[in-house]
């Protein structure tokens, strides 16, 4: 996504903020996202990195509609070959010191280096003659799986060493030591004591590598291909959308709709960030592109910074968790499932209204509890906004459309991206300029036809560059993959997960609670280290087969352990969202992590409700419209008492015992049984009674100070 620093909404769209507002957009995305930042390269090189992310784009697109005749694997093996290097030449072996904005960083010796030797091993399984094989050829090599030579061993290890490093200069060192210690268990698996949970025989090296590299639970398995078949064209998609313009509709459409209410901040931040999720695909990105616009505005209504900061970081995570696009392990989830993405979207719909139903409340809360001001802000009608520019919505509905029609995703959303292109250049032929840039100045149609050819000519490549993480985290995950596989690991940790939920209780019901709140626990700790791609198809293979054992379906385990990855982006101490959201209002780091946290409380719970009983299947649209119907209305008071526990707050300001009664309240609802949600309601409405009977209309006269008094 292209960021132009900071703006704040104008009455013709997004004009400059105050100079003491200013907020480099691109530095802090960099500094702060899931990816480490990539270097900043001189022109002409930074021409070449253009012209072939360019060229990785129209491979991508191409194989859509004319797929190689050797298959798919054939393709992975491509894709990768293209993209691995690329790494090397782009992102730095070290991350930038706080705060370094220096001169242009180009790949040193070594860089170039590596750039050769991952081109020469990710190409190998596919060139006509390879060393040490008399018939060479991609057959062959397939041919020679479990019996590789050994040219093809090194080939596999000096592959394995270039993704893990691949992973750390994007994403950190966590995941490739995670990986590291996969593989060290899947080689001296043998020395563990005999008995042990975990043991197994021991795997010699050559088996390993076979495993990674000529095997389809390895590199090439469903996380790469998931990347290269999906991901890659969803990135191209966002990066063709937001060169149209979408962005900067989504934010002066929200800011116009909510008029001048002291609660019409918080509520366009929320809005804005489902709407530039669709264009991102990154909450923190989201957070940040959002921040440069609506920090100012919040400050001068009256939110403090942390609260502020922690609604951003709210509103950009939930752009990840929401449909038509999800995030990457979305894409996963199907794969593993054998099902279509639509399900999939189907599946998010009611958790996704729950996630933002908490934000609004909370929003709601804050507006009063801190008594924030209502912004004079200039506003476009939004009737004549919707009307006029509300083609930039029309590709996000053409792919619900098509994937309803039983279309492909991957075709569908190239039928989108073209649409989204299409219109961008009607406008341009119709308006000779960015229709929602006040500052373009009108050019010749030729001119102006030229101009946006080289926008998306940009943006083409912007799509290929995004997915060169998302690939690499995609490969080294299937080291850990391949490892729980052939020993066995997954099944075993699965089994030790069961049995010590039976430690506590030989109830049913009670196990199954309680490897469900172990499991969230897990994943939201896993998630602390390794991106959300990688968190999830970990906790696949580990934290799946112990809940299905329990007897919970397939689809709500996987979307229990896609929300609770997806979920620990916010959670401190390492929340990257929080953090880049701190970076643009000046709060404090660790009170603004707590405060994202605050915010998104109630989406952790409710996931919880997918597993632990089997009307959980209703909130992903499961069952009978009725049922349904009834377990979201639950399910959303549910998410109502746990505002008020946050946020402090039921009909007037909550006293202690008020908060601590929506506690059993709102864990009984999400039980999702007649007997718990008889019980919740009552707890709520004793809450709400004593609320409502201390907060009796006197003589004197409340306030926002005494309100935040009582609170405190």
């Amino acid at each position: 996504m292209s960021h132009e620093g900071a703006v704040t909404p104008g009455a013709s769209g997004l004009e400059p903020a105050a100079r003491d507002d200013v907020v480099d957009v691109d530095f802090l995305i960099s500094e702060f996202d899931e990816e480490r930042p990539q270097r900043r390269l001189g022109p002409r090189l930074d021409a070449g990195v253009v012209l072939i992310s360019f060229l990785i784009s129209v491979f991508v697109l191409v194989q859509v509609f004319a797929p190689l005749r050797q298959g798919n694997q054939f393709y992975l093996m491509l894709f990768l070959g293209f993209v691995l290097p690329l790494v090397f030449v782009t992102y730095r072996p070290r991350k930038r010191a706080p705060g370094d904005r220096g001169p242009l960083d180009h790949p040193g010796p070594l860089d170039w280096a590596l750039t050769l030797v991952a081109l020469a091993v990710t190409l190998y399984p596919v060139l006509p003659v390879q060393l040490g094989d008399s018939g060479g050829g991609f057959n062959a090599f397939l041919d020679r799986q479990g019996q590789l030579t050994t040219v093809d061993v090194l080939m596999g290890a000096l592959l394995t060493v270039l993704i893990l490093e691949a992973t750390r200069r994007t994403t950190g060192p966590v995941l490739p030591i995670v990986a590291l210690a996969f593989f060290a268990y899947a080689y001296y698996g043998g020395f563990l004591p005999i008995g042990w949970p975990i043991s197994h025989a021991g795997i010699d090296f050559d088996q390993i590598i076979n495993g990674f590299y000529n095997d389809q639970s390895g590199f090439y398995g469903v996380p790469l291909d998931v990347a290269a078949t999906y991901i890659v064209l969803f990135t191209i998609y966002g990066a063709v959308l937001d060169a149209t313009g979408a962005g900067r509709f989504f934010i002066n459409f929200s800011f116009s709709l909510f008029g001048q209410s002291r609660t019409a901040p918080g509520r366009t931040v929320t809005l804005s960030g489902f709407l530039l999720g669709t264009v991102s695909g990154s909450g923190t990105a989201t957070a940040v592109s959002l921040g440069a616009v609506a920090w100012p505005i919040l400050k001068r209504a009256g939110y403090p910074k942390e609260n502020a900061g922690g609604m951003l970081a709210a509103a950009g995570i939930g752009a990840i968790l929401s449909p038509p696009t999800l995030g990457a392990a979305a894409f996963i989830i199907a794969e593993y499932l054998s099902t279509n993405y639509l399900q999939v979207l189907l599946w998010a719909t009611v958790p996704t209204l729950l996630y933002y139903l908490g934000i609004v409340l909370a929003v709601e809360i804050d507006a009063r509890r801190f008594g924030v001001n209502a912004v004079e802000v200039p506003r476009q009608n939004p009737w004549w906004l919707l009307l006029r520019f509300g083609y930039h919505l029309a590709s996000l509905g053409v792919i619900v459309v098509f994937l309803a029609l039983g279309v492909p995703p991957f075709k569908a959303v190239v039928y989108s991206t073209l649409l989204a292109g299409v219109v961008g250049l009607v406008e341009r032929l119709v308006s000779g300029r960015d229709p929602l840039d006040p500052d373009a100045a009108e050019q010749p149609r030729a001119r102006a036809l030229g101009t946006y050819a080289g926008e998306l000519y940009r943006a083409l490549s912007t799509g290929a560059r995004s997915v060169l993480p998302i690939a690499a985290v995609c490969a080294a995950a299937g080291i850990i993959t391949s490892v729980i596989v052939k020993t066995g690991l997954g099944q075993n940790l699965a089994s030790l997960l069961v049995q010590a939920a039976n430690a506590v209780s030989d109830n049913p019901a009670i196990v199954i609670v309680v490897t469900a709140v172990l499991s969230a626990v897990a994943i939201i700790v896993l998630g602390l280290a390794v991106p959300v791609t990688a968190s999830f198809i970990i906790s696949w293979v580990v934290i799946g087969p112990a809940l299905q054992s329990l007897g919970v379906s397939g689809p709500e385990t996987a979307m229990f352990i896609f929300y609770y990855a997806v979920l620990s982006e916010v959670s401190p101490p390492t929340a990257l969202a929080a953090v880049a959201s701190a970076a643009i209002t000046g709060g404090d780091t660790i009170r603004t992590m707590w405060q994202a946290a605050k915010y998104t409380l109630p989406a952790f719970l409710a996931p919880l409700a997918f597993v632990m009983t089997e009307n959980g299947s209703h909130l992903l649209l499961q069952g009978p419209l009725l049922d349904v119907a009834w377990t979201t209305a639950v399910s959303m008071v549910a998410v109502a008492a746990l505002a008020a526990v946050t946020g402090g707050w039921l009909v007037h300001a909550a006293s202690p015992v008020e908060r601590a009664l929506c506690v059993p309240a709102a864990a009984l609802l999400l039980f999702l049984q007649p007997v718990t949600i008889a019980i919740g309601l009552s707890f709520l409405a004793v809450a709400i009674a004593i609320n409502l009977l201390r907060s009796r209309p006197t003589n004197r006269p409340s306030s926002p100070a005494h309100a935040a008094k009582e609170l405190s």
